[in-house]
């Protein structure tokens, strides 16, 4: 029922039908008191500096846009980068150092998928996961950490930072609940626009392929997998985005479904790993443009300048 739900909303939002779009125009005048809260949100936060340089990597609709591999592909650029995100889905609440200088110190559970990609796939960061973005940055920052990328912040108004913005084409320019929009580039705000096949480009690399393989994935609009399939999937399951699965339930699968192996994401192979199962990887990487990372080490170095740590030097 709630996979059914997920499938309806993603289709409301990136493909309506007829009837979607006059369900969207019936929704508008709630749009509109939703886009009057979030700009009085926007227009009544007072910037605060944290002494550290802050990159915010993220998009104004709801669902995926490609934030985890384009942080990945920036923070692998400094030594020292920290990521910081809430850790959606997780099973655990506060501040969490996942990952540091020592190790990973948490399961998949406690960090959440996304944490535990940016752990497992960036051996030089520190990753944190905090309802409080203002905390976890205090605590890059007291670690000795160069750079701070914001998973998803472009909504933390007050914080002093550069913000990336992954442009997600829809023919829905509306803000929620009529359209997909979370929040406008509200003006006098500025954003650097990443727009896939100019800013970056998708890389998708495979390990352990098999015969016969059962795609399941838990990722957010997961269509957007099917241009990268190899030839012998046989069966697709999808399931609710940041789900963590049960051995059961996935044992069962590839049982019925008499694949040879599982077809994961990243994200769906750090939670479906220490099942021991046979699992065949699809890893999206971005290629990036030099363009955006001289935009993002400028801005960090110049900031670096002006800290004042730096002008006691």
């Amino acid at each position: 029922m709630k996979q059914s739900i997920i499938a309806w909303v993603e289709r409301y939002f990136y493909a309506p039908s007829l009837l979607d779009r006059l369900l969207s125009y019936l929704l508008y005048p709630l749009s509109l008191l939703y886009c009057a809260i979030v700009w009085i949100r926007y227009k009544t936060a007072k910037e605060v500096d944290f002494h550290i340089p802050v990159i915010s990597v993220g998009n104004l609709t709801v669902g995926g846009s490609g934030k985890t591999p384009l942080v990945c592909a920036l923070a692998a650029t400094f030594s020292a980068p920290c990521i910081i995100l809430r850790g959606y889905g997780r099973h655990s609440s506060g501040l969490i150092i996942v990952k540091d200088c020592h190790g990973i110190h948490c399961d998949v559970n406690e960090s959440g998928d996304e944490a535990m990609i940016y752990a497992t796939k960036l051996p030089s960061s520190v990753v944190i996961v905090s309802e409080s973005r203002d905390e976890a940055i205090a605590k890059a920052r007291q670690m000795g950490c160069e750079v701070v990328f914001l998973d998803d912040g472009y909504s933390q108004h007050h914080i002093k930072k550069y913000d990336i913005l992954i442009d997600v084409p829809t023919p829905n320019l509306c803000c929620l609940p009529s359209g997909p929009f979370r929040e406008r580039l509200w003006s006098n705000k500025t954003a650097y626009i990443a727009r896939e096949g100019r800013t970056f480009n998708r890389r998708v690399t495979y390990s352990d392929l098999s015969d016969a393989m059962v795609l399941v994935t838990a990722i957010a609009r997961p269509e957007r997998l099917q241009a990268y399939l190899p030839k012998n999937v046989i069966q697709h399951c999808y399931f609710p985005d940041h789900y963590y699965f049960k051995k059961a339930e996935i044992e069962d699968i590839l049982h019925h479904s008499s694949a040879s192996s599982l077809l994961v994401t990243y994200k769906d192979y750090v939670k479906l790993s220490k099942y021991n199962l046979p699992l065949s990887l699809m890893d999206l990487d971005l290629e990036i443009s030099k363009k955006l990372v001289d935009a993002v080490h400028t801005y960090v170095n110049d900031l670096k300048v002006c800290t004042p740590e730096h002008r006691h030097l």
